[in-house]
């Protein structure tokens, strides 16, 4: 007979924890109180029970074990107590270090070590506040709206703008103006802080709202208050001009308006069909989850469950009179998104989240730009941490405020980021003790910590984030963010609203050296570190305790260095050449050829100016035939003028010809108005296991390796007059890029 299979055993397992869930005994509050007690004396215990060496070791192996086996089952319940593992590992050796790893018997000592402790409570807190924000996802459904679309409210449609093209506002209009709702009770505008008549052309042409204003005063905010005071829209959708509604959007997101009556905000994710730069340059497009498939994918949904769902700036719907109740959109800060929120759960109403991608917009293209909207976003939070701090202040749960406290000290990583990469540094280079105790003690407790982190972590966050990966995103960033938010911080009125690019193009392959420079430093002084750390070794003096607190050091640094060369690898930017990404999708479609024949066929892929299509075999259509291409979306169909540019087997490229505004706005609501096509490429990447994505992030390290020697070899040729190498395309390092200009 066959063993019973996890998934079998979990259900089991699921229904005799229901049964103990339904018992009458937890509806008596002395047993409550009694059970409390005596799981806090069960913790408190296990965390401060000294052990040896050996007792340690084998304590943190039964549990280690324990969570390996645990993992294996599926259950909300086994994340808990996986997380209760982790907590526990965490606890001890939080407490070990602060009883026994303290004796600093110099000043060097005491300076570093102190530093690295300073980093590691940041990092436990942020670990524990994470867990507490995922370790239930609300999940919420969509509710139906009412029967009778008479009973439906008004709304206004926000699209703000300022310096972005017109092609990349345009498809957002198309949409907005195609949404499912009564065309008397939709209003879409173009709130335009760059003031230019060709959108008001546009915009007129279109028939949609067109808005300015005298000034840019308080930016984004200032935008959308503005028009606020001069709409009356029951309801307010805002979208940046670069993220695209579907077709369902307000009817899926406007049903938990009436479910709620004291529903201030429902936000749905930002989801993009352009690869941001970390995707780009790596070539980890829709293989790996990007930076911010983790907050979409789980944190909002885990904050769903506290009633501390963040505002995110496009993308929601927001009711009127409770949005104008709290002044409009919030100007004190950089970050008015999430500052608003704060501001409408501060007066007790409630804010959701649905995790339904219904909408899907344009990523940074390039890594400067990418930093400096991390930048803005860093400095925002700090200013709320300062202004209006949530521990502090009338109005919201404890639940509420660990969820935003965690929002913003997330952002504070920088200095604890560059902490861990330059701490082993110490030893290495100065023989500085930051831990005072043996190589074995730190290994026994500091293990366990790290490594049921690790796989409780990559349990709850593998659909959307890779285990590893948070190292390689706060490593590009750490160094950029880092004085922003603690200038921010120490005087929150410095600095100043900055509109991220959208829509632009990356003509060349270059090396940004202007960016990469804090990695470079780094990855010098961490290769010396190791370089050190072997001729130590080397040294006939060396006792056992001496060898392994080398060991220790020099495995931290390998680590360090694999982190600091992936983190290289992504300031290698890959030309892009396309202005209109294209999107990845099977849609019904039809060739009709100049003769008249009709070819059925699928599209592989499609933008706002061609469609990439799979013919049947044995069907050839010509380079450059004139042809008509057809779309279908259920009993929806459209055809548009279209030229061959490119064939290929069955492979067959074209390009739309002089659509007009009509038709654009057609093509617009058949393709990317899809709901269907982003909820099934979002989330979708492989989950995550820690092996393999660590063996991901190793050879992404070895190429940012290759990457140094390849760039440094030619910025010293140059350098000296001499040109790049010519085993290399001039294009391939341009001199202006290599100079930090590109």
């Amino acid at each position: 007979m066959s063993a019973p299979s996890p998934s079998r055993s979990a259900s089991r397992l699921d229904r005799l924890v229901q049964q103990v869930a339904n018992s009458p005994v937890w509806h008596s509050r002395a047993f409550s109180v009694l059970l409390a007690l005596g799981a806090l004396l069960f913790f408190l215990l296990a965390v401060v029970t000294p052990l040896e060496l050996v007792e340690q070791f084998w304590f943190s192996a039964i549990c280690f074990g324990l969570a390996l086996i645990v993992r294996r089952y599926r259950g909300r319940l086994i994340t808990l107590v996986m997380m209760g593992l982790s907590v526990t590992a965490t606890s001890r050796y939080l407490y070990w270090r602060l009883t026994s790893t303290l004796g600093f018997e110099n000043t060097l000592d005491f300076v570093f070590g102190y530093g690295l402790l300073a980093a590691e409570l940041y990092a436990i807190m942020v670990l524990f506040l994470g867990y507490i924000q995922t370790a239930w996802p609300l999940e919420r459904k969509p509710v139906p709206l009412p029967a009778d679309p008479r009973d439906w409210p008004t709304i206004d449609v926000f699209i703000p703008t300022y310096n972005e093209p017109l092609q990349v506002v345009q498809q957002t209009v198309f949409t907005a103006t195609g949404m499912d709702w009564p065309r008397d009770k939709l209003k879409v505008w173009v709130l335009d802080d760059g003031r230019r008549p060709e959108f008001r052309e546009f915009c007129e042409s279109v028939g949609v709202g067109y808005l300015t204003r005298p000034d840019n005063q308080h930016a984004k905010a200032g935008n959308l208050n503005a028009a606020l005071a001069r709409t009356s829209g029951e309801f307010v959708a805002i979208f940046d001009c670069d993220h695209i509604p579907t077709r369902s959007f307000l009817q899926v997101t406007l049903g938990w308006f009436f479910r709620d009556p004291k529903l201030a905000m429902l936000q749905t994710p930002h989801v993009f069909f352009s690869p941001d730069p970390f995707e780009k340059n790596l070539a980890t497009f829709r293989v790996v989850p990007n930076e911010g498939e983790l907050f979409y994918g789980l944190v909002q949904d885990g904050n769903d469950l506290w009633n501390a769902t963040f505002f995110c700036g496009s993308c929601a719907l927001m009711r009127r009179s409770m949005l104008e109740e709290v002044g409009g959109v919030a100007t004190e800060t950089v970050t008015e998104d999430a500052h608003t929120a704060l501001k409408l759960n501060r007066l007790g109403y409630n804010t959701a989240y649905l995790a339904l991608p219904q909408a899907a917009g344009l990523a940074t293209e390039s890594l400067s730009g990418h930093v400096g909207q991390r930048i803005r976003w860093a400095r925002g939070m700090a200013q709320i941490c300062r202004i209006d701090n949530p521990l502090f202040g009338p109005g919201l749960s404890l639940a509420q405020r660990l969820c935003y406290l965690n929002a913003m000290m997330h952002f504070f990583y920088g200095l604890p980021r560059l902490v861990f990469l330059t701490a082993p540094l110490a030893y290495l280079f100065f023989d500085a003790h930051v831990f005072q105790s043996t190589a074995l003690m730190i290994a026994a407790y500091a293990l366990p910590h790290i490594l049921h982190s690790s796989v409780t972590n990559s349990r709850v966050q593998g659909q959307f984030r890779h285990s590893f990966w948070n190292e390689v995103y706060e490593t590009v960033l750490a160094w950029y963010i880092m004085r922003p938010t603690l200038i921010a911080f120490i005087n929150p009125r410095l600095g100043k609203f900055n509109v991220t690019a959208k829509g632009g193009l990356v003509n060349e392959n270059y090396f940004d050296w202007a960016m990469a420079r804090p990695y470079l430093v780094f990855f010098v002084l961490n290769a010396a570190g190791l370089i050190f750390g072997i001729l130590k070794l080397m040294q006939p003096e060396v006792d056992e305790d001496i060898f392994f607190t080398l060991v220790i050091n020099m495995a931290w640094t390998t680590y360090n260095l694999v982190i600091i060369c992936a983190s290289i690898a992504v300031a290698a930017e890959v030309r892009q050449i396309r202005a209109d990404p294209r999107v990845a999708a099977r849609l019904r479609a039809t060739v009709i050829l100049p003769n008249g024949r009709t070819i059925a066929c699928l599209t592989n892929d499609f933008s706002r100016h061609g469609l990439g299509l799979q013919l049947p075999l044995d069907v050839d259509i010509p380079l450059h035939e004139p042809i008509q291409v057809s779309l279908f979306r259920d009993t929806e169909a459209a055809t548009f003028p279209a030229k061959v540019v490119f064939s290929q087997g069955r492979r067959l490229g074209i390009l739309f010809q002089e659509l007009d505004l009509q038709q654009q706005s057609e093509l617009a609501r058949l393709t990317f108005a899809r709901a269907d096509i982003w909820a099934n490429q979002w989330g979708m990447a492989v989950r995550d296991t820690p092996l393999r994505s660590l063996h991901e992030v190793g050879t992404i390290g070895l190429r940012g390796f290759r990457l140094v020697f390849v760039y440094g070899y030619d910025l010293f040729r140059i350098t000296l007059g001499l040109g790049a190498t010519k085993a290399r395309k001039p294009k391939d390092v341009p001199p202006e890029a290599l100079h930090g200009k590109g």
